[in-house]
């Protein structure tokens, strides 16, 4: 949490890149735990511009009266604490909350990061495709500005992320390697910890959703339309998962929307 330069109004507001899986977390928490919200979409590199305004770097960062979160699980730690006790994400027993707060951190390190980067990986290369989705519902003047910027920001998005074909493999495989992960702690159960809805269930199925493309998603397409052919085998073969079926599920189930 950052204490700097808190919002006037008392509306907490989201600044995001719309499409981002990060954002989609925090977005999800706010809108399970059914808080008012306002969601400021920027494009990059501009949405730096406006979370360095609140002491942050990168999206999501939110925007509170008592202060700025600027890291997805943070967002969720301080949305849960304001909750009421019967819809909070995180569970009282200590034990449960520790295991939430590994898987938690698990899909955030490793799942986040290596979808982000085998997706990119297939679609920097269609800029049109790209700018379409980091362009959703921003100012007029980033969507010129992310346009002429682009063959720069493509670079700088591929090293950074190390979205080469080395990196998609190494990062394929890590994602087979959590959904097994996760295949094997549902056996025999409903949800990840214990028999509720957690901050578990909903940061797995966010940070896959680049890889499985849930018709629910509220800003990604489920349209595979534009797509490499191989890209899209991957993500038929990932969505025919356990683990895949499972954040589908919860796409279909636990993603209410304002």
């Amino acid at each position: 949490m950052n204490t700097k330069n808190p919002t006037n109004s008392s509306t907490p507001r989201l600044i995001t890149i719309a499409v981002s899986h990060y954002c989609e977390k925090a977005r999800w928490a706010l809108d399970w735990l059914k808080i008012p919200y306002v969601e400021e979409n920027h494009a990059p590199p501009f949405n730096r511009f406006h979370t360095r305004l609140h002491g942050g770097t990168t999206v999501p960062l939110l925007v509170t009266e008592g202060g700025n979160f600027v890291d997805s699980t943070d967002i969720l730690h301080y949305l849960d604490s304001i909750s009421p006790q019967s819809h909070r994400l995180y569970p009282i027993n200590p034990l449960q909350r520790q295991e939430v707060d590994k898987l938690e951190d698990l899909f955030d390190r490793q799942l986040g990061v290596s979808t982000r980067c085998w997706v990119y990986f297939y679609v920097l290369d269609r800029p049109k495709l790209v700018q379409n989705v980091w362009c959703m519902g921003v100012p007029k003047l980033e969507q010129v500005g992310c346009a002429i910027a682009f063959p720069l920001l493509r670079n700088m998005v591929r090293k950074a992320f190390n979205s080469t074909s080395e990196g998609a493999a190494r990062s394929l495989s890590k994602i087979k390697e959590i959904f097994a992960k996760v295949e094997k702690r549902l056996e025999g159960q409903k949800y990840l910890v214990g028999d509720s809805f957690t901050a578990a269930d909903l940061t797995f199925a966010a940070l896959s959703a680049p890889v499985i493309r849930p018709a629910e998603h509220p800003i990604m397409s489920s349209e595979f339309r534009g797509l490499p052919e191989e890209m899209l085998n991957v993500i038929q073969e990932l969505r025919s998962t356990p683990a895949g079926k499972y954040a589908l599920h919860l796409y279909r189930e636990m993603r209410e929307t304002r």
